[in-house]
């Protein structure tokens, strides 16, 4: 490889403006919608992050820093006060200011919205004057802002305006002006704009900080065809693409003009299954739910050859994992190591569990949202079949199946997802995955409702806890119970594959976010 990194800067802010070029970049899909609000998805909240911004950003190498607030402080362990940049303007012309916040802080949070979790409802969110604001919480809290640099400030006065002054939702099929239409105060602005066709971005001149690239216009196709999307790296009809096939690394690497960025990622991809259902929708089995029995759970798990998935399917461009974290991220004493693949004792528990015939079961399966995510989903279909579960697959874009799984009834009984902690911290993992699903939003996207109450009182618990060596104790605690239960089944943490021009200079951060602003052609 010509450069395998973590996290990459590659002679940023090193060529001038009058170098300044065109830069035309791919990925599988495409964003959602404009609305920053609309879907908790890295590859949207990303594409939009260059577009919006929030009173907080991640560096290159993830770690927090000012941005539309200049400073912050904890007055009282309740109170942060955050003390907002001034003459910021909206791409509009509009200035920015403490009732854009106020505002962003109640439409983040109102029905619609599928990031309510990046300020809890009861958090009171007062304007001290036009550039302080006040965040007061119901119990102390040491990540209030760790999820804010994906919590996009909004203009007030445009939003209400265009009446987008609450979300529009995808998985309730409802748009709004805000879903076609940008106005963030970030360094692009959207020119042009066609759903699963093209974006087109231009820099904001208005910007308050100073650019890092040399880029005049921005150019985003979306190709969900791997061979097609590599073909036109290869070809040079565009400058950047990702992922990469693993299969297809050396080809690029090995062709004149592209090379390779590769790295690890904090995405964590894994198997979900509908545990509280009284009957699984999908499968033959009537009147009682094979999933609800962790002896069940635990044959789909050790069926699973998850080196086999890594060599055949990954191209060893993944870490197997026996958690629903990445290890960077958590404190060791939390580990869980996978458990074995062993088929002779997953057939023993399915007999033991009564289910010695098998059954059926539909899995739902994205495939263009993660790294072969419809081959990981093959090669699972193929495992269990030999401890007799007959697995009918149903992969399908990232738009239908996100609708379809998010959706309001949660319509999956057995699934594939990936995630990345936008907080970096166990908090949201086991807030947003693995608690149960509370009317609060709690456990948004427990999809197949594992409940273990005990893991939701660790996590209240956790997110106020400001002695790290108890707080660590408690996580390491709620994973135990997780790993227990059987409550899912981690595959692997993928790996970064990015494709580019060699006259390409950006950043590649393990969280697979795309900052434009990083970006220099030479």
């Amino acid at each position: 490889m010509k450069q395998t990194l973590l996290t990459v800067i590659l002679a940023a802010g090193l060529v001038g403006p009058a170098a300044a070029k065109d830069f035309t970049w791919s990925f599988q899909g495409d964003a959602q919608s404009l609305d920053p609000y609309v879907l908790n998805e890295t590859f949207t909240l990303g594409l939009l992050g260059n577009v919006y911004e929030g009173l907080v950003r991640r560096t290159a190498d993830l770690q927090n820093e000012p941005a539309l607030a200049e400073r912050w402080e904890i007055l009282e362990p309740t109170r942060w006060r955050f003390y907002l940049r001034k003459g910021v303007k909206f791409h509009n012309g509009n200035d920015f200011n403490a009732d854009d916040v106020v505002f962003s802080a109640n439409r983040v949070r109102a029905d619609g919205s599928d990031l309510k979790t990046r300020i809890a409802a009861d958090t009171q969110v007062v304007k001290v004057d036009d550039y302080t604001v006040d965040f007061i919480t119901s119990a102390p809290n040491p990540i209030l802002h760790s999820e804010w640099s994906t919590w996009y400030i909004m203009d007030k006065e445009w939003s209400e305006a265009n009446g987008a002054a609450t979300p529009s939702s995808v998985t309730e099929g409802k748009d709004n002006f805000a879903a076609f239409n940008e106005n963030g105060t970030g360094p692009f602005k959207v020119v042009k704009r066609e759903t699963d066709v093209e974006t087109v971005m231009e820099p904001f001149a208005g910007w308050w900080d100073k650019p890092k690239h040399n880029l005049t216009k921005v150019t985003f196709k979306p190709i969900s065809s791997d061979p097609t999307r590599v073909a036109a790296l290869l070809s040079g009809s565009i400058d950047m693409a990702y992922p990469i096939p693993v299969q297809d690394i050396n080809r690029v690497e090995s062709n004149a003009g592209t090379g390779m960025l590769t790295g690890p990622e904090l995405r964590t991809i894994f198997l979900g299954l509908n545990q509280s259902a009284s009957e699984l929708k999908t499968s033959d089995v009537k009147g009682k739910n094979p999933f609800a029995d962790v002896r069940v759970r635990e044959a789909m798990y050790r069926a699973i050859d998850i080196n086999a998935i890594k060599a055949k399917v990954m191209r060893n461009l993944s870490d197997p994992t026996g958690m629903m974290i990445a290890p960077q991220l958590v404190d060791k004493s939390a580990w869980q190591e996978r458990l074995p693949f062993d088929l002779e004792k997953a057939k023993a528990l399915m007999k033991d569990a009564g289910y010695d015939n098998g059954f059926s079961v539909t899995m739902d399966c994205p495939n263009n949202r993660y790294v072969n995510d419809e081959e990981i989903c093959t090669a699972v279909v193929g495992m269990l079949a030999k401890i007799g579960i007959k697995v009918n697959l149903l992969a399908q874009p990232k738009a239908i199946y996100f609708a379809k799984v998010l959706g309001p009834k949660y319509d999956t009984d057995f699934y594939l997802l990936g995630w990345t902690p936008g907080s970096f911290d166990s908090y949201n993992v086991l807030h947003n995955i693995i608690r149960c699903q509370e009317e609060s939003g709690a456990g948004k996207f427990n999809l197949g409702n594992y409940c273990n109450k005990r893991i939701g009182e660790l996590t209240d618990m956790i997110l106020s806890e400001t002695d790290l060596t108890k707080r660590d104790a408690m996580i390491a605690e709620a994973y135990k119970i997780t790993h227990d239960d059987r409550g899912y089944i981690p595959l692997h943490q993928q790996g970064l594959a990015w494709g580019k021009r060699d006259n390409i200079d950006l950043a590649q951060r393990a969280d697979n976010q795309f900052m434009l602003y990083y970006v220099n052609v030479k």
